[in-house]
């Protein structure tokens, strides 16, 4: 949106009080100029890219093979855990889609884009959109996965978010019309909803949030929403942490501790003596230093009983991540959930964020991203594996991640409206609302310009998935499908 001038922080910053870049290192006079200035700015690059440009995709000659994309992500894993990781994205094209930010990522840095820069997502696929209770205890909609989050051309979240639709609902058995329909819903809403932020005060854009419960009730004269209803519901009145503390651990003595479910949940056998616990301990209080006083307050109230490494989704199969279980004196159980925090997909292809801590990135990009983030979010640097970048979070806080893989075309329209608001709504915030809808315009040129893209690049996702499948058959790479 801006030209971005790096700088690094200064040094001795306390963690707990990290902000975003000021002045002109993210943003500069540029938002202090009229709406309608800013919106005919947005207009001008069309004259560098047009809109029906969006639709282009045409694999490179020298494009870079997405096997040796991932060989590459996969460095620094845990090598035990990588074939897991293989195995996850063999099963259909659209679990290789939810695996391949960086074969995208790759992609998109040789797409035509408008350059309008802003903090993207990264990986704003549909399945990283979902339901949670935010600190008042509300339910919300929005992005749940920040991993990725960088400096990037807004397209770039779009294009990802228009792609997964086309790409699930051919693994749904659609057909193209309702595949492309979903896709089409998805960036129509988002367009239209940058044009109402675009025309909304300032402070305003900023508080808007969405209700799952508004959604479902808005969609309910077109489909069922009784089941989704429910579940919501449930969401919202269980406490999150007693239910995983029945699931995930056990007393043992008058310990509590974490239950063993390898390969997929485990205590590492090199620290079966209590070296792990106390690297997990100095993990914690390091932790802490990034929170704010008030949730300093709060954390202390809970005392780390143990700690395991824990395997979760697709493309964070192999990295450093597990949960800590934590104790208040009155018997209260926590769950922390730390991921580690790698470079963003995107930081190769474009200016970088002025932060020397990934755990920090993925926390700001989330606080600025999202209507309400979790009150225990914060990062930390492991002392105990090379000095890697780890976020902390809430483990499922009341979490409700859609089952898109019963979606019926209706069903799955009308989430793709839902992820296409989500997205404009964090865009707004991270970005130029006024510059973006100046760009998109109020015709259906860019939604059917994205719609087309995500087809060609639904058709690209397939070739790699079958080079993956190649590569496991040809004894390249090893995959260990079905765990």
């Amino acid at each position: 949106m801006t030209e971005e001038r790096s700088s690094a922080p200064k040094a001795g910053r306390n963690p707990g009080q990290s902000r975003l870049p000021t002045g002109t290192e993210l943003r500069d006079e540029l938002f202090s100029r009229p709406t309608a200035e800013r919106m005919e700015m947005g207009v001008a690059r069309r004259e560098s890219c047009k809109r029906s440009d969006l639709a282009t995709w045409e694999a490179p000659a020298d494009r870079p093979d997405p096997v040796d994309i991932l060989i590459e992500s996969s460095k620094g894993r845990v090598e035990e855990l990588i074939p897991i990781r293989y195995g996850r994205m063999l099963a259909t094209p659209f679990t290789f889609y939810r695996g391949g930010a960086a074969i995208m990522a790759s992609d998109l840095s040789r797409s035509p884009s408008p350059g309008l820069r802003l903090w993207a997502c990264g990986d704003a696929h549909l399945l990283n959109f979902g339901a949670f209770a935010t600190p008042e205890r509300k339910m919300a909609f929005d992005i749940n996965d920040f991993d990725e989050t960088a400096i990037a051309p807004f397209d770039w979240d779009v294009k990802r978010l228009v792609a997964s639709f086309i790409v699930a609902g051919r693994s749904n058995g659609f057909s193209a019309a309702d595949a492309r329909a979903a896709a089409l819903n998805a960036a129509r809403v988002y367009r239209e909803r940058m044009a109402e932020f675009a025309a909304t005060p300032v402070l305003d854009v900023w508080y808007t949030s969405l209700d799952p419960f508004d959604l479902y009730k808005a969609a309910s004269a077109e489909i069922d929403v009784k089941p989704a209803l429910k579940r919501l519901q449930v969401a919202a009145e269980r406490s999150a942490h007693a239910r995983e503390y029945a699931k995930l651990a056990y007393q043992s003595g008058d310990h509590p501790r974490i239950k063993d479910d390898p390969p997929l949940l485990y205590h590492p056998i090199e620290f079966e003596d209590d070296s792990f616990l106390k690297v997990a301990e100095q993990a914690i209080a390091d932790y802490s230093a990034s929170l704010p006083p008030e949730r300093l307050m709060l954390i202390e109230r809970f005392k780390l009983a143990d700690v395991a490494m824990k395997v979760v989704g697709v493309g964070s199969v192999g990295t450093f991540c597990g949960i800590a279980l934590m104790m208040s004196g009155a018997g209260d159980p926590l769950f922390l959930q730390f991921k580690e925090a790698r470079a963003s997909v995107l930081e190769p292809y474009n200016r970088q964020i002025p932060l020397k801590h990934h755990g920090e990135r993925v926390v700001i990009g989330q606080r600025l991203m999202q209507s309400a983030s979790d009150i225990f979010l914060g990062w930390f640097t492991g002392s105990g594996v090379a000095h890697r970048h780890f976020y902390m979070r809430q483990l499922r806080d009341a979490k409700v991640t859609p089952l898109v893989d019963t979606f019926d075309p209706p069903r799955m329209k009308a989430y793709a409206a839902a992820t296409g608001m989500a997205l404009a709504r964090a865009h707004a915030r991270s970005g130029d609302a006024a510059m973006l809808s100046g760009y998109m315009g109020t015709g259906k040129t860019f939604d059917e310009a994205l719609a087309t893209f995500g087809e060609a690049y639904a058709d690209q996702n397939e070739r790699d998935h079958a080079r993956l499948v190649e590569a496991v058959r040809d004894g390249r790479i090893e995959a260990r499908p079905g765990v």
